[in-house]
Formats: structure tokens, sequence, C-alpha cells
């Protein structure tokens, strides 16, 4: 499809991106076992999974959108899916991280684990449902919400691996006098 060819480069890049940056928090969750950091499962997926939920849902939709579809409505309903599941996964997101105890998120969390992610999948739901209407717009729309999908998972990723290695240690250091 003519719409698609001209984002076949962007989206092998942000796709790439997001497969080697999953491949990458196994090395954070790595980092995080060998911390001494309390943890628990409530807490990684509150704050480890969705990041690479986040980087997986944007690997989807470029591999979607390079696929050899026929028709723009084929499209919309696989890209759609994805804004769906997105925004009833981070729902579930919020429950969870409300729930967890080992770690108070601050506003910086709430906006990176939550608010950020809600309006990417909310703009990609939105952007399947007028995709054939105006796929121009549309398909800028999806794009946006991809990077920025990419985008939040980095910020997570790095806020992670910064609390391990920096924070961590700041709080075990005795007073000086």
């Amino acid at each position: 499809m003519p719409q698609l060819a001209v984002w076949e480069t962007y989206y092998v890049i942000v796709g790439s991106s997001a497969a080697a940056l999953t491949g990458l928090m196994f090395v954070v969750i790595a980092l995080i076992k060998d911390s001494g950091l309390p943890r628990s499962s409530q807490t990684v997926a509150a704050f480890g999974t969705p990041t690479v939920v986040h980087f997986c849902a944007a690997l989807v939709v470029a591999a979607i959108l390079t696929a050899p579809w026929r028709t723009l409505t084929s499209i919309a309903g696989a890209v759609g899916v994805v804004g769906v599941a997105g925004l009833a996964y981070t729902l579930m997101v919020l429950r969870q991280a409300r729930r967890q105890t080992d770690y108070k998120p601050v506003l910086e969390d709430w906006l990176f684990h939550t608010v950020f992610p809600v309006a990417a999948y909310g703009a990609i739901l939105i952007a399947a449902l007028v995709l054939r209407a105006d796929p121009e717009h549309s398909l800028f729309a999806v794009g946006a919400a991809v990077l920025a999908l990419v985008l939040i998972g980095i910020h997570n990723a790095w806020d992670t691996v910064t609390y391990v290695a920096v924070g961590q240690p700041e709080r075990n250091e005795a007073p000086k006098s």
C-alpha cells in the first residue's frame, strides 16, 4: 500500500530499537535482583513489566504497519487492537502501582507509568478509528504514539537503573560528621 510504503524505514528503526531495548530490560531486572533493594513481584509488575510491554507494543505496531496488508480496514483493526489492549493494560498497571507497598511512586512515576501511556495508546486507538477516513494524519498520529511508547520505556528503564545504581547506596551510607 502506498500510504504505508513511505513509513517502512521509520518502523524498521523504531521497531528494531524497541526490540533491542526489550532485551536490555533483562539486564535491568538482573541489576534489581542483585541490588539488595526491597522488591516483590507486585513492584516489578507495576514498574518493570510495563516498560517491556511498551517496547513490545511499539514492535508489534511496527510489524503491523510493515506487513503486506491489502486494505486499510485490516490495518485499522490490527492497530486498534493494540490501542485497546494498551489502554486496558495501563489501567491494570495503575491498580498494581497503587497496591504494591515496596516503593512509593512520585508524580513523575504516575506520569510515565500511567498518564503518558494512556495518551499514547489512546492516540493509537483514535488513529485506528479514523485511519480509513484520514490515512495521512492517522499514520502520523500512530508514528508519534509509537515513538512516545519507546521514549516512555527508555525513561522508565533509565529511572529504574539510576534508582538501583545511585539511589540505593545513598540511603545505606553512614551520615558524615
